[in-house]
């Protein structure tokens, strides 16, 4: 069972639901079709160190939504390389694919659910 989510402020969900206004999102099911594919790209968990050192999805790189922006051009130059991120249930995720969009990146995902989805989802995990 998926635990629910944070309950957020509404200026934070404006600003996410804008985002998400500009973005492309796919759920857990689009995620799996494109691992069997082997399609999926490199997976990014944007929450804090703290929740990614605790479990996280089989590997992710974990970039998260505060230094995200700074390191993602050392760490991918190539703005076409396909990235799927996640955080808790996919808000984090949405403002992050957001910014990699407008900075060039064409091939960016947010995983709609985020590691909610993915815990519920049976994939592999890992510390």
């Amino acid at each position: 069972m998926i635990a629910p989510h944070k309950q957020h402020s509404p200026g934070f969900v404006k600003l996410v639901d804008e985002a998400r206004s500009r973005i492309r999102e796919i759920d857990i099911d689009e995620y799996k079709r494109l691992r069997e594919a082997n399609d999926a790209g490199q997976l990014i968990d944007v929450r804090e160190e703290s929740e990614y050192s605790n479990l996280h999805a089989a590997g992710a790189k974990q970039m998260s939504k505060g230094t995200i922006e700074r390191d993602i051009e050392e760490a991918f130059p190539d703005k076409g390389t396909k990235l799927i991120l996640y955080c808790g249930g996919g808000f984090r995720s949405a403002l992050a694919t957001d910014n990699l969009t407008k900075m060039g990146y064409t091939n960016v995902f947010s995983l709609d659910g985020g590691w909610r989805a993915i815990e519920a989802s049976g994939l592999p995990l890992e510390k």
